[in-house]
């Protein structure tokens, strides 16, 4: 054979070898031609794993409904989920180690307001998205942050609309009980402007810290003040305890907390108290099967066992969220195109439910409703 035709022969294999390893290096970060890497870091053990099983049953309910029906573009959607035991430090070490060493494409569905701001920084640092954070804290949303794109509403608007309906009704001696960290300051900075655009003395504000957290002192500053009505800003272990200390120390006060909490755990921790509860939510019901949100939950929960709560329901929102974003992109899938996709949805009816976006506005839902816990645990309208 020609060794002029030999050299050209190994010159077009190395070319084209050298031309697949140039099209696999430019391939985005946890993107092949079968799957998208998403990855999450969220309690599945400690203070919140109650709500946790809960949300991630909603969002899985959907992820697995698009995988069975052939995915995104013919990709399948991996979720790998670290737990960070609801611990900002672990959290943030999660994230680094989801983006740096799983490769995941974007981040989705986290827990916590203090464990958002932990992993910001790596966000940033590495130019990955965050989809569908599980917290309305306002700094999540103001200023916009480009590569976070919240869905549920936000924590101020929950207690700001409770206020409005308190005060239309005549209670005006309304109390705030809150942690003291950047969720529990958020609620009380809402609290505030509610309470002063109605021109309202508050009849206590009182704070606990979150990791050791003095119950006692709450309830009796709580009990002596008297209020109508009390407003707590808490994780639900706490909340709950807060609940069934005052009951006990034979405090009557409506209590009222804030769609964190909007769990069945919740209402199964709170047991003979939970009945009178008011509970904020930021979705329809999910058990409402006259909007079609509620009819595709339905399906959805049936078809993988998942629970039908509140909570069930958030997750599986924030999945059509992130599903529509990865839609939207493309096949040629890019972290630019998705957030430019995500950035294209205006005003979308996902079915009882509005969610919004732009280039300076990453909020998505503003819905808000109260609910109340009735007799039988469940929420009523």
């Amino acid at each position: 054979m020609n060794p002029t035709w030999n050299k050209s022969i190994a010159a077009l294999v190395l070319a084209s070898a050298l031309a697949g390893t140039a099209l696999t290096a430019a391939a985005e970060e946890g993107v092949t031609d079968t799957a998208i890497r998403i990855g999450q870091t969220i309690g599945i053990t400690g203070q919140i794993a109650g709500a946790v099983k809960e949300l991630n049953e909603g969002a899985n309910a959907y992820i697995s409904q698009v995988n069975r029906q052939g995915g995104v573009h013919g990709r399948q959607i991996e979720l790998i989920t670290l737990d960070d035991k609801f611990d900002p430090a672990l959290s943030a070490k999660n994230a680094e180690k989801l983006i740096l060493e799983e490769h995941v494409f974007a981040l989705f569905q986290n827990r916590g307001t203090p464990h958002t701001e932990a992993i910001l920084p790596i966000m940033a640092a590495n130019k990955v998205p965050l989809v569908g954070p599980s917290t309305g804290a306002t700094i999540l949303h103001t200023p916009v942050n480009p590569l976070l794109f919240n869905v549920r509403a936000r924590y101020q608007s929950e207690i700001i609309k409770a206020v409005e309906q308190f005060s239309t009704i005549g209670i005006n001696r309304i109390g705030l009980i809150h942690v003291d960290d950047s969720f529990g300051r958020d609620g009380l900075a809402g609290f505030n402007l509610a309470m002063a655009a109605r021109k309202l003395t508050p009849a206590i504000i009182a704070s606990f810290d979150r990791v050791k957290p003095d119950i006692s002192a709450v309830v009796e500053a709580t009990v002596k003040a008297a209020p109508q009505t009390v407003i707590i800003v808490s994780a639900a272990p706490t909340a709950a305890s807060i609940i069934k200390l005052l009951r006990e120390r034979g405090s009557k006060t409506q209590v009222m907390t804030l769609s964190n909490n909007s769990s069945a755990a919740f209402v199964k921790s709170l047991g003979a108290n939970a009945p009178g509860i008011i509970v904020t939510q930021i979705t329809p019901p999910p058990n409402l099967l006259s909007s079609r949100l509620g009819q595709e939950y339905k399906a959805a929960s049936k078809a993988t066992g998942a629970t039908v709560s509140y909570a069930a329901m958030e997750g599986f929102v924030a999945a059509k969220v992130l599903v529509e974003g990865l839609r939207r992109a493309g096949r040629k899938l890019t972290r630019e195109g998705f957030i430019k996709g995500l950035e294209s949805i205006h005003d979308q009816d996902l079915g009882g439910l509005a969610v919004s976006y732009g280039p300076n506005d990453h909020t998505g839902s503003e819905f808000v409703e109260l609910t109340i816990i009735g007799k039988d645990g469940k929420f009523r309208r």
